[in-house]
């Protein structure tokens, strides 16, 4: 669906017919301290791989595709522009597809009316879809060449004026599972720049192809300080090359900023794995920000960053957090 434009959901508590996420690869267990990491379903006594936790993906199984089509599903073959030195720009790339799959599943359900995933009813409010939450969890990278398939569904979200949407990559030749992400999208008008309700009418077109359930996960993302902050980066600068057709700053452009903000010993020798991130407010050309960064590393070797992005003037932009196991 969507412009990869950005905005903050407004606060709201989850539905009750909300799931719990099934997407826990690890947990911590509780007086061992926070180096007693082990692997989801282990028990306690077991020790873990010298290399680092190989964390195997818990799926949250697709819906069957069926005739109000809830799931699309589209292949991609990965290109050699997509894998680097590191996972950057693989990451980048996945949730390119992942939004271009969405866009060609509202396309498919015939309730695109701009190209850039709004429908008619959206079109004539003047609303643009803005992304609120994104978290994305991969269990192995594909490779240069690998034909990949994204199966792509809607549902409830766990704020109240938005809509949730699914992603599931696997290998297309095994059916190996690759990654998983969720993401939450919410409305905003065009011109006011301002977040908007949830029309009855566009829930009203959405409905064919949205799941009567939702996903909801209690994911806390710290607020940073420069004064505990363990890296701080000044000198950000959205410029006009980073933005897109609604004039924000391409996500992808996010995440680079505040993975560029990790330690360099992490980026090297270690793998990203984990990525979650909430948007808090718009960035446009021009805005000037700075990045935020603290590390916690494990005795195993894996690490967890948390991060901020915020305008020269301290306000929030957005908050992230990484995963990362040892290569």
């Amino acid at each position: 669906m969507l412009a990869a434009s950005t905005i903050a959901a407004s606060s709201a508590s989850s539905h009750a017919s909300c799931l719990l996420s099934t997407t826990t690869f690890l947990t911590k267990i509780s007086g061992g301290g926070s180096d007693n990491v082990i692997f989801l379903g282990m028990k306690p006594n077991t020790k873990p791989c010298s290399r680092g936790l190989r964390v195997k993906v818990k799926v949250v199984q697709a819906p069957e595709k069926n005739m109000n089509g809830y799931v699309y599903r589209q292949n991609f073959t990965v290109k050699s522009y997509e894998i680097g030195a590191n996972r950057m720009a693989t990451m980048g790339a996945l949730l390119n597809h992942l939004q271009d799959t969405t866009v060609d599943h509202i396309k498919d359900a015939g309730l695109l009316d701009d190209g850039f995933g709004s429908t008619l009813e959206m079109t004539r409010r003047n609303l643009i879809w803005v992304v609120a939450k994104m978290h994305v969890l991969v269990d192995r990278y594909p490779s240069w060449g690998d034909v990949v398939q994204i199966e792509s569904w809607f549902g409830g979200a766990s704020v109240k004026n938005g809509i949730a949407n699914h992603w599931i990559l696997r290998d297309a030749n095994t059916g190996e599972t690759l990654a998983q992400a969720n993401s939450v999208w919410i409305m905003m008008n065009k011109e006011t720049r301002k977040v908007s309700k949830f029309p009855e009418e566009v829930r009203g077109e959405m409905a064919p192809i949205t799941m009567d359930y939702c996903i909801s996960e209690d994911i806390k993302l710290s607020k940073l300080r420069d004064n505990t902050a363990d890296f701080v980066q000044t000198g950000l600068t959205a410029w006009w090359s980073d933005l897109d057709l609604n004039n924000h700053v391409n996500f992808a452009k996010y995440i680079g900023w505040i993975l560029e903000n990790a330690p360099m010993l992490i980026l090297k020798n270690h793998e990203l794995f984990d990525l979650a991130m909430e948007f808090r407010r718009e960035c446009g050309e021009g805005d000037e920000l700075k990045s935020l960064t603290t590390v916690t590393v494990e005795t195993d070797g894996n690490a967890e960053c948390q991060h901020m992005l915020q305008l020269e003037n301290g306000i929030e932009v957005m908050r992230g957090r990484t995963k990362w196991r040892l290569k």
